[in-house]
């Protein structure tokens, strides 16, 4: 029994590792996108995207302490 639940656990914190990585990315392309082609709301929602993930992840690492 504790060996499915340490699997499901693994698994669920691989999803959540691959959204964050994807997110990112999104963020990113949507900020260079921006950049690129002079489009303020594609900058803006990138910078938005990225400022979001890393509240995101800071505010999950002090709640793991």
């Amino acid at each position: 029994m504790d060996m499915e639940k340490q699997r499901q656990e693994i698994s669920l914190i691989g999803r959540m590792l691959s959204l964050e990585a994807l997110l990112a990315l999104m963020g990113l392309v949507d900020l260079v996108y921006g950049l690129i082609n002079s489009e303020l709301i594609n900058i803006l929602i990138g910078v938005v995207i990225l400022c979001c993930l890393a509240l995101l992840m800071y505010r999950r690492k002090s709640n793991r302490d």
